[in-house]
Parts: structure tokens; sequence; C-alpha cells
């Protein structure tokens, strides 16, 4: 198991600049988990003992408010990792819920153990740190967008996004509920912009089936130009 760990964990750049004796020590230390769709991987206020290497499938991170309406913070995707941050925080707990998507496969790492190997490689803390620090780039430009841009704005972005550079069409594997609460819309409100988008021409959707007809002009809604 340790070598099939091995092959998944050296994919990352993270683990990639380890040495050897290093990835041996933390495949050792690490666990392949599979999820089936809707369970969870951990609950807000667990304590974070362990990171997560996405290998397949999709993990959506969210909380709940005190009304009890969930919101989506953020979903990983395969080629991933997330919750890695916490192991620099003394007694740390999760501060989100992690619930699977779909049929999902996942790397867990020692959160502890993984630290004091930190302190022997100055290579992977900066690589570490790059990749904190792109993240806090995202988020910041999140809250930008939450702020600045409509939801109209907003969900063509994610559309593009999602959408490979030299395809029009793609599929949206991800529920439109979980969509629309990852861009803070109400549902009803990302319907009608879907809506809206179909009905001018610029796309069409066929349950998870999206084609783009005009991306230039689903560029200009991305930059609340029309």
């Amino acid at each position: 198991m340790s070598e099939e760990l091995k092959q998944h964990l050296s994919r990352h750049l993270l683990f990639a600049r380890l040495t050897p004796a290093q990835l041996d020590r933390a495949a050792q230390r690490a666990r392949l988990l599979r999820l089936d769709e809707g369970q969870p991987l951990f609950a807000q206020g667990d304590p974070a003992d362990r990171f997560f290497y996405v290998v397949s499938g999709q993990i959506k991170l969210s909380r709940l408010s005190p009304e009890g309406n969930e919101k989506v913070i953020d979903i990983v995707s395969a080629g991933n990792t997330f919750a890695e941050a916490l192991m620099f925080l003394e007694g740390p707990a999760y501060p989100v819920n992690a619930t699977a998507l779909g049929a999902c496969e996942l790397v867990s790492i020692d959160s502890r153990d993984f630290a004091a190997m930190l302190r022997d490689s100055i290579d992977t803390c900066f690589l570490l740190m790059g990749d904190m620090s792109q993240r806090l780039r995202g988020l910041i430009a999140e809250i930008d967008n939450l702020s600045l841009q409509s939801g109209t704005c907003r969900v063509a972005s994610y559309l593009l996004k999602m959408a490979p550079e030299d395809q029009d069409e793609f599929r949206l594997d991800i529920p439109k509920g979980v969509m629309a609460s990852r861009l803070s819309v109400k549902p009803e409100t990302f319907s009608r912009i879907l809506r809206n988008l179909q009905d001018s021409g610029i796309l069409s959707i066929k349950g998870a089936q999206v084609t783009i007809h005009d991306r230039d002009a689903l560029e200009d809604r991305a930059e609340g130009l029309t």
C-alpha cells in the first residue's frame, strides 16, 4: 500500500520535492480513503490532525449558518490538497465540513509528522508557503468579486473557468445548488441567470452538458460589459 501511496503523493509538487526518505516516511503514515457520494470526511470542529490530497473526485468544503443554511466555501478537485495550513496551529480544529460530491479517493496525511519533516526541508517549506500565498491571493480576489461583481458576472466567470480554453463543450458535474452556494447566489437566481444566458444564445445546457456558442459574449457578461 505504501508504494501506491507514494505514487499518488509524488504527482503533487509539494510531495515531489521531498527526499526519497521523506516521501517514504510520509507514505508510511498516510492512509488511502475512499468515499461514496454524500459521505462526510470530517465535520466542522473535529480535531485537525490530518490534511488531504484528492486523487479522484471532488470534495465540498462548507459551513452551516446559525439558521442551518449551508454555505459552500470551496470545491476541491483531483490533484489538489486541502487543510494543510492547519498544521501550523496549536490544537487546530477543522473550520469547515468536508463531504464527497461523488465517489472520491483521497490520501490522508499525518499533519504533525509532516510539520516535523518541514523543519528539515527548507525547499518544501518555501513551496508550501508559495502555495498558501497563491490561495490567499485567490481568496482576496474572490472577496473583491463578491463585493463588486453582480451574480451574472460571477456565474459567467465560473463557467469560463470550468470551460477548457480550446473546447466549447464541457460537463458540469457539480449540482446546481452547490454551484449557487459557492457563487453566493440563491438557487432561483442562479437558474434565472442560466436561463438568461441560454435565451440570449450565449450557451445551451442539456443536463450536465454545457455548450458555449458565443465565448466573447460570455466574457463580456463576466466583465459586466453587457
